[in-house]
């Protein structure tokens, strides 16, 4: 048991790396793209945002992960590690063929395959608000998205001189970018941290901790190439739609968080920059993207159920789960 605690964590951590590099994009890649901030300084300031917002904001997400979705007080270290490695595994294969999957929508539906294989109750009440809150997402996101781009360009200031704008752009930028870094780390850590909750090793605080020091660590190290893997080429953007939309999409996530449930990042990023470029007379919204984006959405529950079930099977088959 000991042997599969210490494994369990180190997945967890792996897991957590894994999530912070991947969510790069989603959070500075487009004060990055839009030459607001280089790189190296935009990994500097998202990984110390998103360790701050996985230990003092994610503590409601972790209680609905590890206590929410199994009825179960707690789980055995077995399958949690089989819920971990199913996430794992498939978040790492939709990243290599580039499918915008959700991060959070697999890990959740591996934890109900697996407790189906396990014999364990699932909180369809939870899974029910969950996927509530996964559908309305980016439709919030969408009309924020669309509002303030449509509030901005009326309040545009006459006759503004250029440099002035340049600078308020830079600023907007980034300032969205970090607070998206920090909605992340809220958002995010108990796709990891959760297993630790779920099976007691470890408390809120300090399973947010430990998960947000992996974010932290993945942004910094494996982060950079993956710093523009953002969906630039669904919307055409400008500084002001692109401060919109990252503005829209972290409202929408902290807003998520607060009342204990998370959502995609991605999906409420798309969903805000459509908004935004449907302000703009929707001519800017490339549609063979987002439907394929949509695609890509639909692969995540199905599949992390089906690997979730058969992981636990596997584990019981090897004996690593009673």
């Amino acid at each position: 048991m000991l042997l599969i605690a210490y494994v369990l964590i180190a997945a967890a951590f792996g897991f957590a790396i894994s999530i912070g590099a991947h969510y790069t994009g989603a959070c500075m890649g487009m004060p990055y793209a839009a030459g607001a901030i280089r790189p190296g300084r935009a990994l500097l300031l998202m990984a110390p945002l998103a360790l701050l917002g996985a230990v003092f904001a994610s503590g409601a997400v972790e209680t609905t992960v590890g206590h929410g979705i199994l009825l179960s007080s707690r789980v055995a270290l077995g399958l949690a590690l089989a819920i971990i490695v199913s996430a794992l595994a498939l978040t790492s294969a939709y990243n290599f063929l580039t499918l915008p999957t959700s991060t959070i929508q697999i890990l959740v539906f591996s934890a109900v395959g697996a407790g189906f294989a396990a014999g364990i109750g699932i909180d369809w009440g939870t899974i029910g608000t969950l996927l509530v809150v996964w559908a309305s997402a980016p439709f919030a996101a969408f009309a924020l998205g669309y509002v303030v781009v449509r509030v901005a360009d009326r309040m545009r200031p006459p006759g503004p001189r250029a440099r002035d704008l340049a600078h308020a752009a830079v600023v907007g930028l980034v300032g969205v970018g970090a607070a998206a870094s920090f909605a992340m780390g809220a958002n995010d850590v108990s796709n990891a941290s959760g297993a630790f909750v779920m099976t007691g090793l470890l408390g809120l605080m300090l399973a947010g901790l430990v998960g947000g020091v992996g974010l932290a660590l993945g942004v910094l190290t494996w982060g950079r190439p993956l710093l523009k893997a953002v969906a630039f080429d669904l919307v055409q953007l400008d500084a002001r739609m692109a401060i919109s939309a990252q503005l829209a999409q972290s409202i929408v996530i902290l807003v998520a968080v607060a009342f204990g449930f998370f959502t995609s990042m991605n999906q409420a990023l798309v969903g805000a920059m459509i908004g935004t470029g449907m302000a703009r007379r929707h001519r800017t919204v490339l549609w063979k993207t987002v439907r394929g984006v949509l695609t890509g959405w639909a692969l995540g529950p199905v599949s992390g159920a089906a690997l979730g079930y058969g992981v636990v099977l596997a584990f019981r088959a090897t004996h690593l789960l009673a």
